[in-house]
């Protein structure tokens, strides 16, 4: 599986025109076949941490990269009362900065979504930060029973 993504990666970045590279926002086109009811958004971390967390989650759903970052595709809202990272991009509507990301990883099932509870445990872990569900003094979305 990590071979594969690698082997893509690499294919996509050498393929890449200069119209491809430029600046701006790019909306991560899923597979036709994926049933994304949920609304989607993406969670983008740094390259060098892609493998890793692929290797450790244990559902992956959609994974696009490009040289700088790796997205994952989450449900819509997955940033409500999460507190990801500094080093981590989140981007509403999978409309994600710069680049020309292309999908890595195509998850067997239906839906295009890697859980966004374990991966936000996992970014936290391999970028040294401790979990934080929710900013301090905010109040929360779900109100408690």
């Amino acid at each position: 599986m990590l071979r594969n993504a690698l082997a893509r990666l690499r294919a996509a970045h050498r393929g890449r025109t200069a119209e491809q590279a430029g600046s701006g926002r790019v909306r991560l086109a899923l597979p036709a076949s994926m049933s994304a009811t949920l609304g989607c958004d993406a969670v983008g971390v740094p390259a060098r941490h892609g493998f890793r967390l692929m290797s450790h989650l244990p559902r992956t759903g959609c994974v696009f990269a490009d040289a700088d970052r790796w997205w994952w595709i989450v449900p819509a809202g997955s940033d409500l009362d999460l507190d990801w990272p500094e080093q981590v991009t989140y981007a509403r509507d999978a409309a994600v900065p710069g680049g020309w990301p292309r999908l890595i990883h195509s998850p067997d099932a239906l839906t295009p979504y890697t859980p966004p509870i374990p991966l936000f445990l996992m970014v936290c872990q391999v970028t040294g930060v401790a979990p934080s569900w929710d900013a301090p003094g905010t109040r929360s979305v779900v109100s408690a029973p």
